[in-house]
């Protein structure tokens, strides 16, 4: 149509192809009613596309009636006021990477301002400034950059072996941005919630580094966050590839529809202070992810490290994890091809975690020794009916510290004063829920609060919750077998007195033990099978 052309025209082409009526007809465009001497030419943008909705004022027998979505930033700000901020932002982003197999993850903060000239429009000026950066060394398959346009629907809630699927995952990074972009393998990817950066109804813009090289080297400004960082080159965007993945998060300066949250360098920073209060813990139960650092980019290039966990196997005795992880693996496998078996499969191995401090060269080390178990289809008809309606696995994996910044276990044992905490893969927030009154920490496949906060159980409001009746099942039958595991090969370790890295005394494994009566309630039905399967030995 012509720019003279009115409302009433469109009207009037709609009657023509669908013989519904003119005058029954109501166009909107943003929410607005047009009325029929409105003009095209006063509503179309520069690139002569013009959006409406179509309504009707009413039909026979009723009018239009039905539930609708929210639009997609009120569907954003929702989720943002269930979820709050801190340091639960990076482990989400630790949980992705665990999920893609990486074993090493960075954050960096990055005051360079960038240049603004050779931009996809003037709106993402403000763009090109403070950003935190996170890297991990996996790329993104196809699953992966159709499962992060999918908001609504976790493409990882089928797979159990997905531990993203607990938490709230990527829409948390909108508490600190409102422009999200991805740079993996060979694409670049913006996410725009607001749909006004790329076009009315687009929520994002995708370039291909081979099939769109000509367009992102004529918007040099707009890339150049992605040059130079994580390895990147000129040769990686003329070889159309780069062998991981890096997040960008340009810091939100001013106020939006989506969040009135601003961030500034001091709350990055305080970020970072929150992720470090239980960084020596954040890879105890992890298996592919092995090192996490922070890091500071200042405005003049130069780069600095603020701190770095990693999580190795000792060197004596060698291959314990290894091989470990491997007969686990086997048995999560078994239980997911529906293999028969009533035994639970458990697997013990040392752990060592270093905290480096960029600021002082100083390092703090601590020992731990781990026991996972992994249940077998047939030790709970109910347990595996539960498994494949939600999807779990019978999970569990128990950690008692042999020596480190948790106090010298070898002297005063490793239960004297220490506060056994829940995991589920990574450290559930602090607070009471994460305690359990045990001298251990517990990391299981459990079912959680939809926000990732803590553990269902089965109270008044959820008795017949299936994920809280699941996670009775699991700490009353797989979590006992497990703890004795454990127990029990202290006891071996202890004996045998040839392994140097292992420093726990007698003392120390007798208060591994539990005590009842500092037990919290949800656990408690851990305490007589455990002690059912201890006293069938010599301990």
């Amino acid at each position: 149509l012509p720019p003279s052309a009115t409302v009433l025209h469109v009207k009037e082409l709609i009657a023509a192809e669908t013989a519904f009526p003119a005058a029954e007809q109501e166009l909107r465009h943003r929410s607005k009613e047009l009325p029929d001497w409105t003009k095209i030419g006063d509503l179309v943008s520069k690139d002569c596309h013009l959006f409406v909705n179509l309504q009707s004022k009413g039909l026979k027998g009723g009018g239009r009636f039905g539930q609708t979505t929210p639009p997609l930033v009120d569907f954003l700000k929702d989720i943002l006021r269930r979820y709050p901020e801190g340091g639960q932002i990076l482990k989400e982003l630790i949980q992705n990477a665990e999920d893609a197999g990486a074993t090493e993850v960075k954050f960096l903060y990055d005051e360079t301002q960038y240049g603004t000239e050779t931009l996809w429009s003037e709106d993402m000026v403000q763009y090109q400034g403070s950003a935190l950066y996170a890297y991990n060394n996996a790329t993104f398959t196809p699953e992966d950059w159709d499962g992060i346009q999918e908001i609504a629907r976790s493409r990882k809630k089928d797979d159990p072996l997905k531990v993203g699927r607990f938490g709230i995952g990527f829409n948390s990074v909108y508490h600190i941005t409102d422009v999200p972009c991805i740079f993996s393998g060979s694409q670049i990817g913006m996410l725009d919630p607001h749909q006004t950066l790329f076009g009315p109804h687009e929520s994002g813009q995708c370039w291909n580094l081979r099939e769109d090289r000509e367009e992102i080297g004529r918007l040099s400004d707009q890339f150049a966050p992605f040059l130079g960082i994580f390895g990147t080159t000129e040769e990686t965007f003329s070889e159309g590839h780069f062998p991981g993945t890096f997040f960008r998060f340009p810091l939100r300066r001013q106020p939006s529809q989506l969040s009135g949250n601003l961030y500034d360098k001091q709350k990055v920073l305080e970020l970072f202070e929150s992720f470090r209060a239980d960084a020596d813990t954040v890879l105890l139960f992890l298996q592919s992810v092995q090192a996490v650092s922070l890091h500071v980019r200042q405005a003049d290039g130069t780069e600095r490290l603020l701190f770095r966990v990693t999580a190795s196997e000792p060197q004596s005795p060698a291959r314990e994890r290894p091989d470990a992880l491997r007969v686990l693996g086997a048995a999560v496998r078994d239980y997911c091809h529906r293999v028969p078996s009533d035994s639970i499969t458990c697997a013990t191995y040392p752990l060592h975690i270093a905290l480096e401090d960029g600021a002082t060269q100083a390092a703090r080390e601590s020992s731990w020794l781990l026991c996972s178990g992994v249940g077998g289809r047939g030790v709970c008809g109910q347990l595996d009916a539960l498994a494949d309606e939600l999807k779990f696995l019978p999970l569990v994996a128990i950690a008692v510290p042999l020596a480190g910044p948790v106090g010298d276990a070898a002297d005063a044992g490793a239960g004297a004063g220490f506060a056994g905490k829940a995991f589920c893969f990574l450290p559930l927030p602090p607070g009471e829920d994460s305690r359990t009154g045990l001298p251990v920490h517990v990391s299981g496949f459990f079912g959680l609060t939809d926000n990732r906060r803590s553990i269902k159980w089965r109270e008044l409001d959820q008795w017949r919750d299936p994920a809280a009746v699941w996670n009775d099942l699991l700490v009353a039958s797989v979590v006992p077998q497990a703890y004795a595991s454990l127990v029990l090969a202290c006891i071996a370790r202890q004996q045998a007195g040839g392994d140097p890295g292992f420093a726990l005394s007698p003392a120390a494994i007798y208060a591994l033990w539990p005590a009842a009566e500092r037990v919290k309630a949800p656990w408690r039905p851990v305490l007589e099978p455990l002690f059912g399967l201890l006293f069938q030995h010599a301990v």
